[in-house]
């Protein structure tokens, strides 16, 4: 018998043909990414549960210690996390390519770097005020705007009716998210920078000082936010804005009054530091959702500043101890 045949009853095994990356589709690509993971990964379940312990750890230690610091000292830490949510971005936009994310980014640095600049310079010319909240308003709104349109897309492609209008679910989907993802963090950059212009504008005026007594004393007819003179009087109709007065009996522009409060931040009065009653200023129910969307992108710094930090710290962490 011929060496080369093969056996009676034995099955020759099929050869597997070679598998083309080039010639597989993107779900397909996926799904073996997913395969070669899982393989990979098979019979490491301890080593596992040791990497989440050490995460939740990591998570619990974080947050105590980023609340201990933000108690102590708030003003380095809003600084520092600032400079994060401006930084960290930068980095993954670079090294993953997304250019449309980089030139955005760009465009508001450029812009934003300008008005700080005019909100920060002594003397402070009477405008700056107004573009400075006119500026970091539009960016809330828009902010806002990009936020609700996300996630709407993204509950529109969860109930399927992205089908009724032939949109590819993951076309949709990623709408969605980019759009809710530029809300959210172009929304948390520009409270936060309004915030620190508003400190320096007001502390520049003079009728408001972080710590202490103010420098200066605010006449009647005078807008202790901008610091120029009110001519509306508070029962009258202002062609362009209202007069608006504060429980504590000082007045001021409304349009100024609002962006210390909603765009700035600020809960108390500019003047004495008596508590705002933001119920009453806020009375339109559409203003009262968009102050809710604030009060989220504060809860969501956060995430966006810090999260990656800790992900690097528990990645260290296992990388020390051997664990992949």
């Amino acid at each position: 018998m011929a060496l080369g045949a093969a056996a009676p009853g034995l099955e020759v095994p099929p050869q597997h043909e070679q598998i083309s990356h080039t010639k597989l589709s993107a779900d397909d690509e996926w799904n073996l990414q997913q395969e070669r993971m899982y393989r990979m990964h098979r019979g490491h379940e301890s080593m596992h549960v040791e990497m989440i312990l050490i995460f939740l750890c990591a998570l619990v230690i974080a947050q105590i210690v980023l609340v201990q610091w933000r108690q102590r000292h708030g003003r380095s830490y809003n600084l520092v996390t600032l400079l994060q949510m401006w930084v960290v971005p930068l980095y993954f936009t670079i090294k993953l390519y997304w250019w449309r994310f980089l030139s955005m980014w760009g465009m508001f640095s450029v812009i934003t770097s300008y008005i700080v600049f005019r909100a920060t310079r002594k003397p402070l010319s009477g405008r700056t005020p107004r573009l400075v909240y006119k500026w970091f308003l539009l960016i809330y709104k828009l902010s806002y705007a990009f936020g609700v349109v996300g996630y709407l897309a993204i509950m529109f492609t969860m109930c399927g009716f992205n089908l009724f209008f032939k949109i590819k679910a993951r076309d949709s989907m990623d709408f969605g998210i980019v759009s809710l993802f530029y809300g959210l963090y172009y929304g948390m950059m520009g409270r936060d920078f309004a915030e620190i212009c508003s400190d320096y504008m007001a502390s520049t005026i003079g009728f408001y000082s972080i710590s202490g007594m103010p420098t200066r004393s605010l006449s009647d007819n005078i807008c202790a936010v901008c610091g120029q003179k009110i001519i509306v009087e508070l029962n009258e109709e202002g062609l362009i804005e209202n007069t608006y007065q504060l429980s504590c009996n000082h007045v001021f522009h409304e349009f100024c009054i609002r962006g210390w409060c909603i765009v700035g931040k600020k809960q108390t009065c500019p003047y004495c530091k008596e508590k705002v009653d933001l119920k009453r200023m806020i009375s339109n129910p559409w203003e009262r959702t968009r102050f809710l969307y604030g009060q989220i992108l504060d809860w969501l710094r956060y995430l966006v500043a810090w999260q990656p930090v800790v992900i690097g710290i528990v990645q260290g962490i296992n990388y020390s101890l051997g664990l992949e």
